[in-house]
């Protein structure tokens, strides 16, 4: 568009690319990023540079009235708006050094009704091709007529904050100004900063329309019944959303309206760590032109990627449109979700393989966010240790965490929605003792609980978590099912699920307050 510009930013030294062609931005990367590269299967290869992920202690939002009830803490530090005038100002100096800029306007939220228009200002081709695949696309037509954007990212990210500047913690800062509508990012290369960066403006603007912001991925059924899949990382949210008879609506963040459930985003931000067709066929094929491989290795010869190469860091990455996973659902919408699915992956072997939970356990186990690390996953962990991420993805929710539990509840009760809580850890003893639930048999459980066959089956109540147990469930030998039965030392197991569930009571208190 040849009379864009962004003199009302104050950026006026450099020529200005708007939504360019991934053909272009692939150029410009090749020309212009020194290590990028083509893979053998036609991704982009590029680095994020020292920083390989994100980086949540240099997170700030402005401390002004309007965001005054903001859940502050270590999640979301405080800052004044001067300090972030200072980083704003700083990053359009430094655009305005730059020969090229790149412009990249697009759409956060499939919904029309809650749709906002995002502006991401940024000086690599990567973090343009990068958004282009991650927002949800305009036409030339929306393009043309898109006006000024809601949102605008100011991705600075190759020059350093001041360290010196009030509340700077280093070279690196992420800046939310709810108020001025503008995120200011400086010292780090890494994309899913600007990720990140729309679903947290997303978790903080939905809540106060009463609609649901969720960090979970989603599929829909072939009778047009919706899945939400909530769990941390290593719960295996990924492979069982990932479904072959069902329809993809999205991998990672979704909010829930009165008329159903839409994603956020237009595209998929998969990890590449171990990646294989046989595993993840339809992940592995959907890195081809348009894809972005991020951080990965590959031979310089063939430009074959080794997915299981981890040397420059364990957060390898893919991005890219939807519209490569061939069962997407597109548009990406859909009524409301029959069934919730948290997935835990308990290391200490006392939680059911499968348990149903009432609306009241729902919001309890939200806002608990439970899975455990196991031992070798981090230096200094020998043996199973409890982790919790409040409703499931903490890093990213600006309001207190019982706002989107009371709202969950909410959604629950009106539709109906059934809430399962899936752990695809240890039974039969905890690490090192009992053995990991085979795959087989949690697919057979996430089977059962979209067709419908945990409805009629005898349940019993867990003695420690109170959660209904079903005695049966196709493809499941029974005894599978009820954790003590596995233990061969049943005092050993209430030893442990006391220990887990006092873990889980000491959690819960500090956001019940």
């Amino acid at each position: 568009m040849e009379n864009f510009n962004l003199n009302q930013y104050g950026i006026t030294k450099s020529k200005i690319l708007r939504n360019a062609a991934p053909a272009k931005l692939y150029a410009n990367a090749i020309e212009f990023d020194e290590g990028a590269a083509i893979s053998d299967k036609g991704a982009l290869i590029l680095t994020s540079g020292q920083k390989t992920g994100r980086s949540p202690k240099d997170k700030r939002i402005t401390d002004n009235a309007e965001s005054n009830d903001v859940w502050w803490g270590d999640i979301n530090i405080k800052m004044d708006d001067h300090t972030f005038s200072i980083n704003q100002q700083r990053a359009i100096d430094y655009f305005n050094t730059r020969t090229r800029i790149y412009v990249l306007d697009g759409y956060a939220g499939w919904d029309p009704k809650h749709q906002k228009k995002i502006r991401v200002i940024c000086t690599r081709p990567y973090h343009a091709l990068f958004m282009h695949n991650m927002l949800i696309r305009p036409t030339q037509e929306q393009l043309k007529d898109f006006g000024e954007p809601d949102y605008v990212i100011y991705n600075a990210g190759e020059f350093p904050a001041n360290p010196h500047t009030t509340y700077m913690n280093s070279r690196t800062s992420v800046d939310i100004c709810f108020e001025r509508n503008e995120i200011v990012i400086l010292g780090t290369e890494y994309a899913g900063e600007m990720k990140k960066g729309v679903f947290t403006i997303m978790n903080y603007i939905m809540p106060k329309l009463d609609v649901l912001s969720m960090h979970c991925s989603a599929n829909e059924g072939k009778n047009g019944d919706i899945a939400l899949f909530f769990g941390l990382s290593g719960t295996g949210k990924t492979t069982l959303s990932a479904d072959q008879n069902r329809q993809l609506i999205g991998d990672d963040e979704h909010c829930w309206t009165d008329d159903g459930v839409f994603n956020i985003e237009g595209g998929c931000y998969a990890k590449a760590i171990n990646l294989s067709e046989e595993k993840e066929p339809e992940i592995f094929n959907a890195i081809k032109f348009g894809t972005i491989l991020e951080n990965v290795v590959f031979d310089k010869a063939t430009h074959k990627v080794d997915y299981d190469d981890v040397s420059l860091t364990q957060n390898t990455r893919a991005s890219y449109p939807i519209e490569y996973i061939p069962n997407a659902k597109i548009p990406c919408y859909a009524g409301h979700p029959k069934n919730i699915i948290f997935l835990t992956c308990d290391a200490f072997g006392v939680l059911p393989p499968v348990s149903k939970l009432t609306a009241e356990q729902a919001k309890y186990h939200f806002i608990n966010g439970y899975t455990a690390k196991i031992a070798g996953t981090e230096m200094g962990i020998d043996e199973p240790t409890a982790t919790f991420s409040t409703c499931f993805g903490a890093a990213f929710m600006v309001w207190e965490p019982k706002k989107y539990a009371n709202l969950l509840a909410d959604k629950i009760n009106k539709h109906d929605t059934k809430v399962w809580l899936v752990n695809t850890g240890w039974i039969g003893g905890a690490y090192g003792t009992g053995n990991r639930i085979s795959l087989k048999y949690t697919r057979s459980i996430i089977n059962a609980i979209h067709d419908n066959q945990l409805d009629n089956v005898d349940y019993k109540k867990d003695d420690f978590f109170d959660v209904a147990i079903p005695t049966s469930c196709p493809g499941v030998p029974s005894e599978v099912l009820q954790p003590q039965e596995m233990w061969a030392n049943k005092t050993a197991y209430q030893e442990q699920a006391k220990y887990l569930l006092n873990l889980f009571e000491e959690n819960y208190k500090m956001y019940i307050n």
